[in-house]
């Protein structure tokens, strides 16, 4: 797999010299759906997680809304591998069989929130060997970092949003160190949401350079690119990805690059810039890995690497059983399609993480 992001359509750097400093490398992931093993760097695949090393578990407490069930792993694995094979019949066959639609039934009747403790889904692994922008602790090459599949209150003192997520957890460790692998870990008997168990997928990362969204700029030079934005999208029409935003053009375009990714810098959406501090040492963290719901924004498409062009879902496009979203290729959805970007403390990496919804 290779995945090559193309070419920003303006240097930022030589509009603005003062944002060189300011530059800063990220690895895109770019998950696509595949067969991963423990010994290739992953999302949602299997982890090289040691035989011998109790499989973590939540503690917390779970619980679902009325409305809408819980749901288990098997059943959103099933789900899927009947959408699949509706899509990979002719057009005008891609109707559920009697069969499958039973199965559907099925699997939408929910399951019972679980009582007690919940073994955590595997969600990324990635070797730093070709995620390059991870800063290990000493002695590692290898980041884990499974999550709960219930939503949990933030619990960083810091955090400033209201909403709920998947509560994760990091694990740092030495590849060579791992003896038996675990073959067959344990699986939670119910996930809140179908969205909260990742797809398996292989990546392909890739370095690109990143500059702080506009928000994040000195008053002085936010004004100036925002000035500079605003003439480089004159003649956007209505209803275009700069329609009425000043600094669009700069922020989706030239700043942060979306999707996962490892380094670089914050995609702050719904709320302002907030500073994370480690619980540990106080140092000012940097962000580590964000966990994206979408690879690109179906209405701004420099970001699609030129091998997805050709099939990527037209703009307004969502998935569905016919029509999978492109873009999406984890098949998760965190929140109501943002981010959950993932801080560590650059003096120490082992130190607790801190994790916000943007």
């Amino acid at each position: 797999m290779t995945r090559t992001t193309p070419p920003r359509p303006d240097d930022i750097e030589a509009a603005f010299p003062r944002l060189a400093p300011l530059a800063r490398t990220a690895t895109r992931l770019h998950p696509r759906p595949g067969s991963p093993s423990p010994r290739e760097s992953s999302v949602g695949g299997p982890l090289l997680w040691p035989a011998a090393e109790p499989w973590p578990h939540c503690e917390g407490t779970h619980r679902v809304p009325a409305v809408l069930p819980a749901t288990s792993p098997a059943d959103v694995r099933l789900l899927r591998e009947i959408r699949a094979a509706a899509r990979s019949r002719p057009a005008g066959a891609r109707s559920y069989t009697p069969q499958e639609r039973a199965a559907l039934d099925r699997a939408g009747a929910g399951r019972p929130c679980p009582q007690g403790p919940v073994a955590m889904l595997a969600v990324a692994q990635l070797y730093v060997r070709e995620v390059p922008d991870l800063r290990p602790p000493e002695g590692a090459d290898l980041l884990q970092v499974l999550w709960c599949p219930f939503d949990h209150p933030f619990e960083h003192p810091f955090d400033y949003s209201w909403e709920s997520m998947p509560r994760t957890e990091l694990f740092w460790r030495s590849a060579t160190a791992v003896g038996e692998v675990l073959t067959a870990p344990p699986q939670p008997p119910a996930i809140q949401y179908e969205d909260y168990l990742p797809q398996p997928c292989l990546v392909s990362p890739e370095r690109v350079t990143e500059y702080p969204l506009a928000v994040e700029l000195d008053p002085d030079l936010r004004a100036q690119v925002r000035a500079w934005s605003a003439r480089r999208k004159t003649g956007a029409g209505p209803g275009s990805a700069y329609d009425g935003a000043e600094d669009g053009y700069y922020d989706w375009e030239l700043s942060v690059a979306p999707g996962w990714k490892a380094g670089g810098w914050a995609p702050w959406s719904f709320t302002d810039p907030a500073p994370q501090y480690c619980r540990a040492c106080g140092c000012r963290m940097d962000p580590m890995l964000t966990i994206a719901t979408k690879e690109w924004r179906a209405d701004v498409r420099s970001w699609i690497p030129y091998e997805d062009r050709a099939g990527a879902t037209q703009a307004g496009a969502t998935r569905d059983a016919v029509r999978p979203d492109s873009a999406a290729p984890t098949m998760i959805t965190v929140g109501d399609g943002y981010n959950q970007q993932i801080y560590a403390c650059p003096a120490a990496p082992e130190h607790p993480h801190a994790a916000l919804l943007q």
